[in-house]
C-alpha cells in the first residue's frame, strides 16, 4: 500500500512541479504527517525531493527528474491498455500517435506487467458503435479537434433539417457518446451542441477567445444530458401483447422503457400481459408499437390506436386489396 502511495506522490509532482504537503495530504488522503514521512523515505531511497520552506514554499522534485513507470499495478497497466479506443482516435487524426504511446508507454513496463497487457489486447476490443450503424462520416472532426486544442473561434455551416445554417462559434470540447461525435462551443452568448456529422464545412479562424472561467466539459455535459431528458416530451400507452413478444417490444421501444414499465395484472382472456409504457417523443410511439406486429394492441390512448389504425390503412392503400398483385399479373 505505502508502495503504491510513494509512486502516486511522484508522479503527482511530476506533473504539477510544486505541492504543499496539506495538498499532496488531500490527494492521497493521508494526513500531512504521513506525507512527511513519505518525502523522507522517498530522499532517503535516493529520489531528488525536498521542500521550501515560507508562504510560498512546497515539495517539489530537482527540476528534469522523472520516474519510470515501474510503480504500475497490473490492474492499472490492463486499465490503461482496455482503454483505448482505435476509432475515435483515428477521427481525430491521432490513430498513429496513440498507436506510438501505447508502444512506448508497452516498452516501459516491467516484464511481468507488460505480458499482461499484451495478453488483455489480445483477449478484449472495445466497440464504442451501436449495432446496425455505419459509422457516420465526420471528415471536419480534425479541424475542430485542433480549434478545440488551440482555443480558435471556427465557421461551420451546419445542416438543420430542411436547410443550412452558418454559424460562428467558441469550441469548448468534444464529446464522443454512444459512437456518435459531438461539438460543445459557445455562441451568441450561450453554450450549444453541435453533432458533428451535421458539419458540412469547418474553416479555422485567426480569432482566439477566452474560455469560460470554471467551465468544466464532463459536469456541463452531464446537466445537459439530464436536462435533455428531463424535457424530452413523452407520452403514456397501455398495451396489451403477447408474453413471448416482450423482447421485440424492447428493440421497438428500448429496454428503459419495458423496464420501467408498470405491470398491470389484467386477467387477460389469452394470458396476454398488459403493461403502461412511457414513451419518449409521442409523434414517433405509434409506428414503434406498429412494428412489433399483431401480437401487440394498444388500449390507450386513443389517439394512438386512432393513428396506428391510420398507419395500418394506408400502408395496405399502398399496396392494394389482397389478391389485387396476383390479377395484374
Amino acid at each position: 500500500m505505502r508502495a503504491s502511495r510513494l509512486v502516486q506522490l511522484l508522479l503527482l509532482l511530476q506533473t504539477r512541479s510544486r505541492m504543499t504537503a496539506g495538498e499532496l495530504a488531500e490527494e492521497l488522503e493521508v494526513s500531512v504527517r504521513t506525507v512527511h514521512r513519505d518525502v523522507e523515505a522517498l530522499s532517503e531511497a535516493g529520489v531528488p525531493i525536498y521542500a521550501d520552506r515560507g508562504p510560498h514554499g512546497g515539495i517539489r522534485l530537482v527540476d528534469g527528474y522523472r520516474t519510470r513507470l515501474t510503480g504500475m499495478t497490473p490492474d492499472e497497466a490492463e486499465a490503461l491498455f482496455l482503454s483505448g479506443l482505435p476509432g475515435p482516435a483515428a477521427e481525430l487524426g491521432l490513430g498513429t500517435v496513440v498507436t506510438a504511446a501505447r508502444l512506448k508507454v508497452l516498452a516501459a513496463l516491467p516484464p511481468e506487467l507488460r505480458t499482461r497487457a499484451s495478453r488483455l489486447v489480445e483477449r478484449f476490443h472495445l466497440d464504442a458503435s451501436g449495432w446496425f450503424q455505419a459509422g457516420e462520416p465526420v471528415p471536419h472532426l480534425p479541424v475542430l479537434s485542433e480549434a478545440v486544442w488551440e482555443t480558435q473561434r471556427v465557421a461551420i455551416d451546419y445542416e438543420r433539417g430542411d436547410r443550412t445554417v452558418q454559424r460562428r462559434v467558441e469550441p469548448l470540447g468534444l464529446v464522443l457518446k454512444a459512437g456518435v461525435w459531438y461539438l460543445v462551443a459557445a455562441t451568441e452568448g450561450s453554450i450549444r451542441t453541435y453533432r458533428i456529422g451535421r458539419v458540412s464545412a469547418a474553416s479555422m479562424l485567426d480569432e482566439r477567445f477566452d474560455r469560460p472561467d470554471g467551465f468544466d466539459l464532463a459536469t456541463w455535459w452531464a446537466e445537459s444530458s439530464a436536462a435533455y431528458e428531463r424535457e424530452t416530451p413523452r407520452i403514456e400507452v397501455t398495451v396489451r401483447i403477447q408474453p413471448d413478444r416482450i423482447s421485440r417490444l424492447r428493440s421497438a421501444v428500448g429496454d428503459r422503457a419495458v423496464d420501467a414499465a408498470e405491470d398491470l395484472f389484467v386477467d387477460d382472456p389469452v394470458g396476454w400481459r398488459h403493461l403502461r409504457l412511457r414513451l419518449d417523443w409521442p409523434a414517433e410511439a405509434p409506428g414503434l408499437l406498429l412494428s412489433v406486429g399483431p401480437e401487440l394492441e394498444v388500449i390507450e390512448p386513443v389517439e394512438v390506436r386512432d393513428r396506428l389504425v391510420a398507419i395500418a390503412r394506408a400502408t395496405l392503400d399502398r399496396y392494394g386489396p389482397p389478391g389485387e398483385a396476383d390479377r395484374a399479373t
